[in-house]
């Protein structure tokens, strides 16, 4: 049986910030992040000791990622408890002109199990082996669209520009 095609990224997982247990009560210790780039390929970082609701990893975690994966998620975990998770579009960081190995450094939202805001992770991610349009013949890599107010419901999109 064949594998699927993948690519490799690579997740540094930097900090998080306003970690809730409960919605109320700071994190005090051991929190750590999960990295899921589908149900089956998940890397952790290592516990935080000390942090509380504000703690900090810097570690990097290299995991392969299906080529048709539209998602990764990434968990945060005090204990045995999941403390908010969010889902990050591929296309955050791989696809489109963004060239092979460009760094892009992320902050998420994280929501609790019911949808409540819960804390922010802050992150880089790398793509490696990925087709991309990128090359010096991309020579209007986006095109950007007006959004009214009537349209856009209050709903703002970043589109990432390359600069030399």
């Amino acid at each position: 049986m064949d594998k699927a095609p993948s690519m490799v990224i690579e997740v540094t997982v930097i900090s998080a910030e306003g970690l809730l247990v409960n919605r109320r009560q700071p994190v005090k210790k051991n929190a750590y992040v999960v990295v899921r780039s589908d149900p089956f390929n998940s890397r952790s970082t290592g516990i935080d000791p000390q942090g509380g609701s504000c703690p900090s990893w810097n570690e990097k975690l290299v995991m392969d990622m299906p080529m048709h994966a539209r998602f990764i998620t990434v968990e945060a975990h005090s204990g045995n408890k999941t403390i908010g998770s969010a889902n990050i579009p591929v296309t955050e960081f791989s696809g489109g002109c963004l060239p092979e190995n460009y760094l892009s450094f992320l902050s998420y939202r994280l929501r609790d199990a019911n949808g409540e805001k819960n804390g922010i992770v802050n992150f880089s991610v790398k793509a490696r082996g990925g087709k991309s349009c990128c090359s010096s013949s991309c020579a209007r890599p986006w095109i950007g669209f007006p959004a009214e107010n009537k349209a856009s419901n209050g709903i703002v999109m970043g589109i990432p520009v390359l600069y030399s």
